[in-house]
């Protein structure tokens, strides 16, 4: 019996090995590598050998810190005022640059400012760029998440039917996802172009001309809020068949109880459909966070991080800083901190969904 028990776990761990290798090889050892480079000053093609710099990275990343102002007054004391008629503040520079009185500020950038009474605050960062990317990422996630997966889950509400043709449509919604997000992206590009773009072209015919051609991804106000829309629609119809999944383990004699129980629409979907896809809902969600963080693709392609920096997400940094500027240590740091914040969501995200007593 235990020869038997032998065998087969022999044949487990050999069917297991080419999946396992390759895991091990290509997502545990770089990823070890990685945290170990996040603490050197390595370079990917330099004749300098890599040294030691403890959490430099991290602090380069991370580092922040907040000033506040008072404005600038005259021999009276009364306000200076600007020619835009705002009060007038002393140079930041002079306070970040070589000021023995606030050494910590030295090489920092205004992230942002807000005025509080007379006196304004500004929030300084290291790396404005990444903080950037990190706050985008997280608008992403935020709205693609409940966005993807209510729609997906109306689609699949509408095509769980038995009629005939409805094949077609779910062939129809499942298409994008087959398509290469390159593909996909490049498509896109040109849908949301300022000039001849299929969607300005739709919308001056719609309003007449009187909506104006709109540089969907020039402009700092839209590009993030395109790419979002653009990343809703082609991976909806991958979570819709996910749902439709879900829907169809529901035994059809609970519909039909309800049915005779006299049951509405929405009564039936609130206790018997929606506690029926708990376990779905809870796949669904992570799956959607998960694929939100690792957003690169459609910024690669469509803005390349632009314009003023919109579009920067924790993943297209840390490939440019890795690859484009061939700063291998600030490009594992940048992953090191995705992977923190990753696991730290999903952590959050199977506390709230966990099975309550």
């Amino acid at each position: 019996m235990a020869s038997k028990f032998v065998a087969s776990n022999r044949t487990g761990w050999l069917m297991a090995g080419p999946a396992a290798l390759v895991i091990l090889s290509f997502v545990i050892i770089p990823f070890v590598f990685a945290i170990i480079f996040s603490f050197t000053n390595q370079r990917l093609v330099s004749p300098n050998p890599a040294e030691f710099t403890g959490l430099s990275n991290y602090r380069q990343l991370l580092g922040m810190s907040v000033l506040t102002l008072d404005p600038v007054k005259d021999a009276a004391g009364a306000v200076t005022m600007a020619a835009n008629g705002t009060p007038e503040y002393p140079s930041l520079r002079s306070y970040t640059r070589n000021n023995p009185d606030y050494p910590n500020l030295e090489g920092m950038r205004e992230w942002f400012s807000f005025s509080w009474g007379e006196a304004r605050t500004y929030v300084l960062a290291r790396d404005v760029v990444f903080l950037t990317a990190v706050i985008n990422t997280f608008i992403f996630v935020i709205l693609v998440a409940p966005l993807q997966g209510g729609i997906a889950l109306c689609l699949a509400l509408l095509i769980n039917q038995r009629l005939r043709g409805i094949n077609v449509f779910r062939a129809i919604y499942f298409m994008p996802v087959v398509v290469s997000i390159v593909v996909v992206s490049l498509l896109w590009r040109f849908i949301y172009d300022g000039d001849s773009g299929l969607l300005n072209n739709l919308l001056g015919a719609v309003s007449f001309g009187a909506i104006p051609k709109i540089d969907w991804l020039g402009n700092a106000h839209t590009a993030l809020g395109s790419i979002i829309a653009m990343s809703i629609w082609q991976a909806v119809g991958f979570h819709m068949v996910i749902w439709l999944s879900g829907l169809q383990t529901i035994s059809p004699t609970l519909y039909e109880a309800a049915a005779i129980e006299g049951s509405s629409s929405w009564q039936t979907f609130r206790y018997i459909t929606w506690p029926g896809l708990r376990n779905t809902a809870i796949l669904v969600l992570v799956v959607i966070t998960m694929q939100a963080f690792g957003l690169f693709s459609q910024i690669d392609v469509m803005t390349k991080g632009g314009p003023l920096d919109s579009t920067q997400t924790i993943v297209f940094q840390a490939i440019q800083r890795g690859y484009g500027k061939q700063d291998i240590s600030g490009g594992s740091a940048i992953s090191v901190v995705l992977f923190v914040i990753v696991l730290s969501v999903s952590l959050i995200q199977r506390w709230l969904t966990r099975e309550k007593a």
